[in-house]
């Protein structure tokens, strides 16, 4: 029987990749994976560990979203790089 990972992981609440995040959820911020030049340009743009996300909306090339009262967008390769919970 196939499982749809992605669901049963939003079920329990797991940590996940901030791409993986619906419109309208927040998240926190739990470490990063990446290069250090990139780990380095998300924390610049406010994308620190215990930082609170929230979705404000997502097309298939990236999402909108509030951190620290900033309105960013993100490109989903750069949101699968850093990992959330809720």
């Amino acid at each position: 029987m196939a499982t749809n990972f992605d669901a049963d992981a939003r079920k329990v609440g797991e940590i996940m990749a901030l791409s993986m995040a619906l419109k309208g959820e927040t998240k926190t911020i739990q470490r990063f994976i990446g290069k250090e030049d990139v780990v380095t340009r998300l924390r610049e743009m406010g994308f620190v560990p215990g930082e609170r996300v929230e979705v404000l909306g997502q097309n298939p090339s990236g999402l909108i979203l509030l951190v620290k009262g900033v309105r960013l967008a993100l490109d989903r390769n750069l949101a699968s790089r850093i990992i959330v919970c809720d």
